[in-house]
């Protein structure tokens, strides 16, 4: 981030929404905006929501290749982290300057879960790459929305046509969800594992507490 130090009062923060396809996170993620939106109406924050890959015009681009077009290992992830790199650069880090709120679908725990777990890139890689593109910059809060293989499978196949990643087998999923829950163990103050088989309700109430400890 900006080298230029900033009182933790004036920075904004970033929260990422994490889960496997079908985990439901994009159902949730318009109430999240929503309930922000309101909680900092008076201390005049802006919500800024974004996802990746993709939030820039030159992330959009790479997103497109990225779901559809099948590549070599190492180029997925090292064009998944190109376009974060423009992400940060160009929205997150400007917004955060400015003391707005950044909302992310996906960020650098994606990378892991599914170039790492599920397609076995080596984790130190992984690290190296991350290390790179942001060394001063983590989210805020993570949301990590979980479900068994099953109830995603279940969901993906009755909402619409799948792209590259969706359209894996189970056993990738379950790698997939497996380092996730790892992720979620070694950074238990950063991430928040959501229950998404609870009723809508349910899981409305986990997230608001989880956004309290940032309100």
């Amino acid at each position: 981030m900006n080298d230029t130090p900033m009182n933790a009062s004036e920075r904004g923060r970033f929260i990422t929404f994490e889960g496997i396809d079908g985990a439901g996170k994009s159902t949730h993620i318009g109430f999240v905006t929503a309930h922000l939106k309101s909680a900092l109406k008076s201390a005049g924050r802006t919500i800024v929501s974004s996802r990746e890959p993709g939030g820039t015009p030159l992330g959009e681009k790479l997103r497109d290749l990225l779901l559809h077009e099948k590549m070599d290992l190492e180029t997925e992830a090292l064009l998944m982290f190109a376009s974060r790199r423009e992400h940060i650069a160009q929205v997150i880090e400007p917004a955060l300057a400015r003391g707005d709120w950044v909302l992310s679908d996906r960020f650098t725990d994606a990378s892991f879960a599914y170039q790492g777990g599920g397609r076995g890139m080596d984790r130190a890689k992984m690290e190296a790459l991350e290390a790179w593109v942001h060394p001063r910059l983590q989210p805020d809060l993570t949301l990590l929305f979980d479900v068994p293989l099953e109830v995603a499978r279940e969901r993906l196949n009755a909402t619409r046509t799948l792209d590259k990643f969706e359209q894996e087998e189970a056993d990738f999923f379950a790698r997939c969800r497996n380092e996730y829950l790892r992720r979620a163990a070694q950074f238990p103050g950063r991430i928040v594992v959501i229950d998404s088989t609870q009723s809508i309700d349910d899981v409305r109430e986990s997230l608001l507490t989880a956004l309290e400890k940032l309100l």
